[in-house]
């Protein structure tokens, strides 16, 4: 039995790391947007930034916004959502006057919608009847180096993407984030390959919702926000919406960084419950199925290789080899050493133990949970409801 599990696990490796567009190497990035070459017009962009109890964040968000070197007409929306905090006179005092940006103040959160995709739909109100050509939705916790709109719409308009999406650089400086940090971004590109998303041919669809470009008309065509209102993965929602009109891309950057901290190993593991049942359709089945799987996956190989005897400790020490080399790229994304990568089983854990939290969570009726709020299936709402 355990060479058998042994085998199984080497397997499961050989397809990870042959079989899923390569993705452990983490080479999509926008590091070629430089060679792009520029549109023959520039568009019309208009920015819509959700925002709600972001006094920490959102100055800095505002001010590389505004500071963009876009050479066509740029225009910033932040919705401040209800908040407590001064969220919207501090991004006011951020832009100095700038005559670009507008804050608007956003209302309770509609039936069947989740808070942020409500804000952006109140944001959306403001920007669309200026008819911009393209629409980005950044958050509030989001800076962007100076030319990161320019490359943004480079790529759109030269490769003709109705939607471009950079996964923001995450912080990673505290020991909670430089452990559990990395292996979120990993995991990410393992469950939506960023070559598969980025080929029109394939039913991969991902986004990272920190940095969407959207071509205006494209958006409306797939029908605006209001068919993903109740997603709380609503990213990948968004970029599965996009990929029925038109090519999608995803890549990694340097260019847009997050600025949240996590400074414990607390507030990662509500960011990854707050999604992670969802995820799974909010079958039970799937999360049986899912932590069988990455049982075998992550954990049968170190436990095999140190317990175990024989051919069945080679083939789990080598599935160990196999999953610490192909987290060795992410790690150097980060700055940190590959002496890390053998220590993935145990972060793995880690997030199995966060997914169950995230079921609980929800049979407890508080899935979703952000910024004090339940997602609107947590809150049996009947027009959000997933059967």
């Amino acid at each position: 039995m355990a060479l058998a599990i042994g085998l199984a696990a080497c397997l499961a490796w050989a397809v990870l790391l042959l079989g899923r567009g390569f993705f452990w190497l983490a080479r999509d990035d926008d590091r070629d947007a430089a060679r792009l070459p520029d549109p023959p017009r520039w568009p019309r962009v208009t920015a819509v930034v959700p925002a709600r109890d972001e006094a920490e964040t959102i100055g800095a968000t505002v001010a590389s916004l505004l500071a963009q070197d876009y050479p066509g007409e740029f225009r910033l929306v932040v919705v401040d959502d209800r908040s407590s905090d001064g969220t919207g006179g501090i991004a006011r005092a951020a832009a100095g006057g700038d005559p670009r940006l507008a804050v608007i103040t956003g209302g309770p959160r509609a039936p069947g919608w989740t808070g942020k995709l409500w804000a952006l739909e109140q944001g959306l109100r403001e920007a669309l009847p200026e008819a911009p050509d393209y629409l980005l939705f950044t958050d509030a916790d989001i800076r962007h180096a100076p030319d990161s709109l320019r490359m943004l719409v480079r790529r759109a308009v030269a490769e003709r993407r109705v939607l471009v999406s950079l996964m923001a650089r995450l912080r990673c400086e505290s020991p909670a984030e430089r452990w559990l940090i990395p292996a979120f971004i990993f995991f990410f590109q393992m469950l939506y390959p960023f070559r598969w998303s980025n080929d029109p041919r394939a039913r991969t669809a991902a986004a990272a919702g920190g940095c969407v470009l959207l071509d205006r008309a494209a958006f409306e065509r797939a029908g605006g926000l209001a068919p993903i209102r109740d997603a709380l993965i609503d990213d990948c929602a968004l970029a599965r919406q996009m990929k029925r009109v038109g090519a999608i891309w995803i890549g990694l950057t340097d260019r847009v960084e997050s600025l949240r901290p996590y400074e414990t190993v607390g507030p990662i593991r509500r960011m990854v419950a707050r999604t992670a049942y969802a995820q799974l359709g909010y079958r039970v089945a799937a999360l049986a199925g899912m932590i069988l799987a990455l049982a075998l996956v992550f954990l049968a190989p170190p436990l095999l290789a140190l317990f175990a005897e024989g051919s069945a400790a080679l083939a789990g020490l080598a599935a160990w080899i196999a999953m610490a080399v192909a987290f060795m790229p992410t790690l150097r994304r980060f700055g940190l050493s590959p002496a890390r990568g053998p220590a993935l089983p145990g972060i793995a854990a880690a997030y199995m133990t966060f997914t169950l939290d995230s079921a609980l969570a929800e049979w407890r009726g508080r899935g979703g949970m952000w910024k004090g709020e339940a997602g609107p299936r947590a809150g049996l709402e009947p027009d959000s409801r997933v059967d």
